[in-house]
């Protein structure tokens, strides 16, 4: 950025906060957002640098798509907005912001994780628990991960928001990076993906893009659902992946329901997606919450911290993801140690009471069609198509 852009930006930022200030109230700003810097800013990308990753894991999935809204009311072709950890703002240090990447390669990396190959060292096999609802998409990655050639391609893992899947894409490049390090590891988001598409048209320099998305062994793209509508996004994913599978290189996707259901998304890719092995991440039993929320207390260390009878709580009451439950912990655990109070059930209750409302809310009509159209074998879509045929009428009349 030149100084001009500095100023604009700063000035954003400053706007910004004030405004999260004014929502969130003097007491919450001054606890978790006030120590964010701007770290990188130009006209499509914003990086918020925070300085520790205890805050970073708090902040982020709770003020990002608030921040990413933020920043667009500011600067309407904003896309991304990320979040690093800067140590150095911990001992009351500043970081002087570097220009976000604009070339078709590098970009920020996850906090925790290596700017090359994406990946974040948190995510990998051993700190992933598993159960029954997700024992077979874990079977798949490893299988994946510790196969000499690609055993099925392109590996598709779908299901809701928070239970896993980007966990076992960083497993599985992580595994593979430790144990055959001469092989190229690429992990992206499909935001990411388009991303950095765009900046290499917008900077001619499509050639090295196409050229680094093509060269990898492994290439791991989470929640493609994104690209869905964006067609030129879309078509040059599909000759990435026409690449890849033809060169017998390991392709692994992620969506947020079964590639057939991928809306948006033309027939020809959700035909490929489909091609090779497609596992479910279902939703979490109470046993599989419960050993979760015991191995992130032992990953905080925080054993002891927190009873057992308020770990059941937790487990029993937020059900939706995984994401959203270890975050209620966090949560919890932050609270008692910045106010030096012991986590009681009550203290609990008290303080998570709006999210705990949340999660007793009843079914939704989405729901439903998805369990109806499970049963009978059908996708969702279907289910409100024009289709007269009785293996679609019934389950729709179920529904």
């Amino acid at each position: 950025m030149n100084a001009a852009d500095n100023a604009v930006f700063d000035a954003c930022w400053r706007r910004i906060r004030k405004r999260l200030r004014d929502e969130v109230g003097s007491l919450t700003f001054k606890r978790w957002i006030e120590s964010l810097r701007l770290d990188a800013a130009n006209e499509t990308r914003i990086v918020l640098a925070a300085p520790t990753r205890f805050l970073h894991d708090w902040v982020a999935p709770r003020y990002g798509d608030r921040f990413r809204a933020m920043w667009r009311d500011e600067v309407a072709s904003v896309e991304i907005v990320e979040f690093v950890v800067r140590p150095a703002l911990a001992n009351g240090g500043s970081v002087a912001p570097a220009p976000a990447d604009d070339g078709a390669g590098g970009g920020a990396a996850p906090a925790g994780g290596d700017s090359e190959t994406g990946l974040d060292e948190r995510y990998d096999f051993d700190s992933f628990v598993v159960g029954q609802s997700n024992q077979f998409a874990v079977s798949a990655a490893r299988n994946v991960a510790e196969a000499d050639s690609a055993p099925f391609n392109p590996l598709f893992i779908y299901g809701g928001v928070g239970l896993g899947k980007t966990h076992l894409l960083h497993a599985i490049g992580l595994h593979m990076r430790r144990h055959r390090p001469e092989r190229r590891v690429l992990y992206l988001s499909a935001e990411h993906f388009m991303y950095r598409f765009i900046l290499a048209l917008r900077h001619e320099s499509i050639m090295a893009f196409k050229e680094r998305m093509r060269s990898v062994d492994l290439l791991l793209i989470d929640d493609v659902q994104f690209i869905g509508g964006k067609e030129s996004t879309q078509d040059e994913f599909f000759h990435t992946f026409n690449s890849l599978i033809e060169r017998k290189k390991q392709l692994v996707v992620s969506g947020d329901r079964a590639p057939g259901d991928l809306e948006y998304m033309d027939e020809r890719m959700r035909s490929r997606l489909a091609w090779g092995a497609v596992a479910e991440v279902h939703a979490t039993s109470f046993e599989l919450r419960l050993g979760i929320l015991q191995a992130r207390i032992e990953r905080m260390g925080s054993e002891g911290q927190v009873p057992g009878k308020v770990l059941e709580f937790l487990a029993r009451r937020i059900t939706r993801n995984v994401r959203e439950l270890e975050g209620a912990l966090t949560n919890l655990v932050a609270h008692a140690n910045l106010l030096d109070q012991p986590i009681t059930l009550e203290t609990c209750q008290d303080l998570l009471r709006d999210q705990l409302r949340v999660n007793t809310r009843h079914l939704t009509v989405e729901d439903i069609q998805k369990q109806v159209a499970e049963h009978y074998g059908i996708r969702v879509s279907e289910m409100s198509s024009a289709r007269r045929a009785k293996t679609v009428t019934l389950p729709r009349h179920v529904a």
